[in-house]
């Protein structure tokens, strides 16, 4: 390894146009929402179904988050088997898998919020969920269309020929 490499690898720096780019605000928009999803979840009493809802929150939320500082330092190049030239290609499949489950989440979310949409009367005393779930529901359809964007955006900037997910 030249001392060159062995520099660049040691040194942490911000990647600045990462950060101010399309890709870069919708990563921070994608990490925002989804731990509002979580947390909305997490804070109410779930049961069934919303299990994969939370599941695929946080999966995506901490796979989301690793991806953003990678990118954001300029790491990728350390990620093996997916670093390097095929980052773009990682990013792409990680966004439209994302996209899919949390429209799948999404699904699930409308499904739960009309199940308990019975409770959404002022005399109604008991507990009640319908809140919580519609919330979630729309915190589900936000990471949904967040990811298919970045996907979208990933799979253009592939078909172009591009190997990088900014413009540097």
């Amino acid at each position: 390894m030249s001392p060159e490499q062995q520099r660049q690898r040691s040194s942490l720096r911000v990647n600045r146009v990462f950060l101010k780019s399309f890709i870069g605000v919708l990563r921070l928009l994608q990490i925002l929402l989804g731990a509002v999803l979580w947390a909305t979840i997490a804070a109410n009493k779930y049961e069934g179904s919303v299990h994969f809802v939370l599941f695929v929150s946080v999966f995506f939320w901490l796979l989301t988050l690793a991806l953003y500082v990678l990118t954001l330092l300029d790491k990728q190049d350390l990620v093996p088997l997916l670093g390097g030239d095929r980052w773009l290609l990682s990013n792409t499949v990680h966004d439209l898998l994302a996209a899919v489950l949390y429209f799948a989440a999404l699904g699930i979310m409308i499904y739960k919020t009309r199940k308990n949409s019975f409770c959404n009367l002022e005399q109604y005393r008991h507990h009640c969920l319908y809140k919580a779930y519609l919330s979630a529901t729309v915190f589900s359809g936000l990471c949904a269309v967040t990811y298919l964007l970045s996907g979208i955006y990933g799979s253009c900037r592939k078909c172009r020929g591009k190997q990088t997910l900014v413009a540097t």
